[in-house]
């Protein structure tokens, strides 16, 4: 009798416990929920706010946020910007092209890509100064971008831009490989060296991935972080994101979790001083590096889109800038950012494809 009781016991007790479970489980899928509905419903506040004045915005920023919004819904009304984007780089692409033939051109393009750079911020000010080193990289990166732009929208091709060729032999006859090495355009420029080497690799003009990667390791190990920087540490960890997001072809399609967990783990480790140090344009790359990597489970993820929310604002209907600034324009690149993280889709859309041989 005594033993059945306390059989009868502990079934309740076991009871009891898988009831407080359950609850607790529920409680927890009913907090997502509300999570994921607080997200989204900032995204669309931002997403109306930025959609009713995508008109009166800079040209640049219309085709970044049409772009971003078309590779995260691939809905058509994103399609004309781009396409208006398209013409006019393939116009600036044809005259570039044609000037490529001339070596005067080249190196006036290369004097004007250092000269013209602006330096109103002491960021600006430092990869100036960095940049008068490597003039014709200066003027060739920027080609490599408006080829790999026209690349990713089915544009480089003989119907659409003859001569295309020409430049990519160009490209092939510049020395990159001293450029995304050197450790004092690293310390100043480590976003732009990964964005570099995969517009490189996408050209089929030079695969530097390995070789950036390491240099930038070998730059900025974690026992250095203690000693870096503010800038610094901003250089660092926004390079790292853009590592991310330039192999995912700038957010056309997923990239391996494998291939980036030394970035991810870094992240996820060190997300307190990320998000302490860094700012809105940055850590919200952090929590897109690690949606494209398919971690959207990550407990980091979640502390950065309530970083998000914390640092919005409702009235206006964007995130502010460091300064407090609210210029819609000078926030766009903060806010389509912030827009991708709150409401990632289940998948994404490449292109969008424009070439006249579609």
């Amino acid at each position: 009798m005594i033993a059945t009781l306390k059989a009868t016991a502990r079934l309740r007790v076991a009871w009891l416990w898988g009831l407080v479970l359950c609850l607790g489980l529920a409680g927890c899928a009913l907090d997502a929920r509300q999570d994921e509905a607080r997200y989204t419903a900032v995204a669309a506040e931002i997403r109306q706010h930025y959609e009713r004045i995508l008109p009166d915005l800079p040209v640049d920023d219309r085709r970044h946020y049409a772009q971003r919004l078309y590779r995260l819904t691939g809905e058509p009304r994103y399609l004309p910007p781009n396409r208006a984007y398209a013409d006019r780089l393939i116009a600036e692409l044809r005259e570039e092209i044609e000037g490529l033939a001339r070596p005067e051109v080249v190196a006036a393009r290369a004097e004007a890509a250092v000269t013209d750079y602006p330096e109103r911020t002491a960021k600006q000010q430092r990869r100036k100064r960095m940049l008068a080193d490597w003039r014709e990289v200066a003027y060739a990166k920027g080609l490599a971008f408006r080829l790999t732009q026209a690349s990713y929208h089915g544009l480089l091709n003989e119907t659409d831009l003859p001569g295309h060729r020409r430049a990519l032999r160009y490209l092939e006859s510049v020395d990159f490989q001293a450029f995304v090495t050197d450790p004092q355009v690293m310390e100043v420029y480590a976003a732009q060296v990964a964005n570099l080497v995969y517009y490189l690799h996408e050209l089929g003009v030079a695969d530097l991935r390995e070789a950036a990667i390491e240099a930038f390791r070998a730059h900025y190990p974690p026992e250095r972080d203690a000693a870096l920087s503010r800038a610094s540490y901003r250089n660092k960890i926004y390079g790292m994101t853009h590592f991310v997001i330039a192999a995912s072809g700038y957010y056309q399609r997923p990239v391996s979790a494998e291939e980036f967990d030394w970035i991810l783990d870094y992240f996820a480790t060190h997300l307190d001083r990320i998000l302490v140090e860094t700012k809105a344009d940055i850590y919200t790359e952090v929590g897109i590096s690690f949606l494209l990597a398919g971690r959207e489970a990550d407990p980091a993820v979640r502390r950065l889109r309530d970083a998000l929310l914390a640092a919005y604002d409702p009235e206006a209907r964007m995130v502010p800038a460091e300064n407090g600034s609210l210029d819609p324009a000078y926030g766009e690149h903060r806010n389509v950012l912030a827009i991708m993280l709150l409401d990632w889709p289940e998948r994404l859309y490449p292109g969008p494809e424009l070439g006249t041989h579609q």
